[in-house]
């Protein structure tokens, strides 16, 4: 194995920090992009109103079932 110079190894540092600094800044990109609620909203419309629909009948049917069960 040939040896590395001081400069080569400093020079291998510099791009992997450089490479560090742009993954960091795409990761921080993606998690803001993931927690904006309102884009998440916005993307996701149709299955939030879907589910909405599925929650509100699961409810309303709980709610004839006790109502029944009271007569």
């Amino acid at each position: 194995m040939a040896e590395r110079s001081a400069e080569e190894i400093r020079r291998e540092i510099e791009l992997q920090r450089r490479d560090l600094g742009h993954s960091v800044e795409a990761l921080r990109g993606r998690v803001t992009e993931l927690t904006d609620w309102r884009r998440q909203v916005e993307q996701h419309r149709g299955q939030l109103i879907a589910g909405a629909a599925v929650a509100g009948f699961a409810l309303g049917s709980l709610m004839m079932l006790r109502r029944r069960r009271r007569r």
